[in-house]
């Protein structure tokens, strides 16, 4: 039997070998490096590498995990939110390349309040142009609007037009002798041209044409309940009050060469069949009855079976910034167009 060597060197090769299989088994069975955590506010462990939603419901953005010694330096500024002004967050500033029609423009442009900012933006440049026909791929569209107490509102508005070749303006102001603002161009001259035989002394706007839609028989007129309703010409009351469930309360004016005016959606009337009356006599007020959706006035001019255009028959006139408010509103053009800002250094 052979004899262990003195010293017992066989107890350091047992050693080394079990120190060197400790390690290759180590090597071998590693664990993954554990993922870093991000807390989000509510509390909720969420992995790095995965994207975490903002409360807010904002975009969703990849977060990634860079060595302290490779931070960079925050130098890019950050996005500002589509539509916000920058320097007066009370008015949003849309600015958009017409790509297919003014209600679809609009819709992309702000899926919320899209619809409805195309409608008021609509009725603003309707008086020379046909925003349904005439609009062409690269057109543009600039507005700066919010949403007020009674809905969407434009302080200014440009629409640079290929068939026009010429921007459109329309800037709000109010004159000191008008009961309620309206929107002029750069020259002082007003947008919306007025009836020289108008059914309302004043009025807030002209909502629709009779050119505006096929199936509308007659001019609206956006005023608040109870304004007076006048007699654009002399004539005889042939009627009151019929189809109200459409009309609601009405009246029916027969001028001397036979045509018909009719006064839709009154609050009450103040004649009587077979009652003359003179230009510009009251007839009754205004108000939103029948099939009415807001506070207005319909005039309507029928002669036997045809339909007639109030702007034809009674013609218009387009009014002017009087010459003692010329500066104030030269300053409230040149405050609107600091709004718009980037916008008009591009036209």
């Amino acid at each position: 039997m052979p004899k262990l060597p003195s010293g017992r060197p066989w107890l350091l090769a047992g050693l080394l070998t079990t120190s060197l299989s400790l390690n290759l088994y180590m090597v071998t069975h590693r664990p993954p490096p554990a993922r870093p955590v991000l807390v989000v506010p509510d509390g909720e462990p969420v992995g790095v590498n995965e994207a975490v939603s903002p409360p807010s419901g904002g975009v969703s953005i990849p977060v990634e995990v860079v060595p302290a010694s490779m931070s960079p330096t925050p130098d890019v500024a950050l996005p500002i939110e589509r539509g916000v002004a920058v320097n007066n967050p009370d008015w949003n500033i849309l600015d958009e390349e017409v790509s297919h029609s003014l209600a679809r423009t609009f819709a992309k442009a702000e899926p919320k309040n899209g619809a409805a900012l195309s409608a008021v933006y609509s009725r603003l440049f309707h008086w020379d142009i046909d925003l349904r026909r005439d609009l062409r791929k690269g057109d543009r569209v600039v507005v700066a609007w919010k949403v007020g107490d009674h809905g969407v509102e434009i302080a200014a508005a440009l629409l640079t037009s290929g068939k026009l070749g010429r921007t459109l303006s329309a800037y709000r102001f109010k004159r000191g002798s008008d009961a309620f603002p309206s929107f002029w161009e750069r020259d002082g001259s007003e947008i919306a041209r007025r009836l020289k035989e108008s059914p309302l002394a004043d009025y807030e706007m002209v909502t629709s044409l009779l050119k505006d839609r096929p199936s509308h028989a007659g001019m609206d007129f956006k005023t608040p309940e109870g304004t007076a309703i006048i007699a654009t010409r002399a004539g005889t009351i042939t009627r009151t009050n019929w189809n109200t469930r459409a009309n609601g309360n009405c009246v029916e004016l027969k001028f001397s060469d036979g045509t018909l005016a009719k006064y839709l959606h009154l609050s009450k009337t103040g004649v009587k069949p077979g009652q003359r009356v003179s230009a510009g006599g009251v007839l009754g007020a205004s108000g939103n009855t029948g099939r009415s959706t807001a506070p207005h006035l319909h005039y309507q001019l029928n002669k036997g079976r045809r339909v007639l255009d109030p702007v034809t028959i009674h013609g218009t006139v387009k009014r002017s910034i009087h010459t003692g408010e010329r500066d104030a509103f030269r300053s409230d053009v040149a405050r609107l167009d600091a709004l718009l800002g980037n916008a008009l250094a591009r036209r």
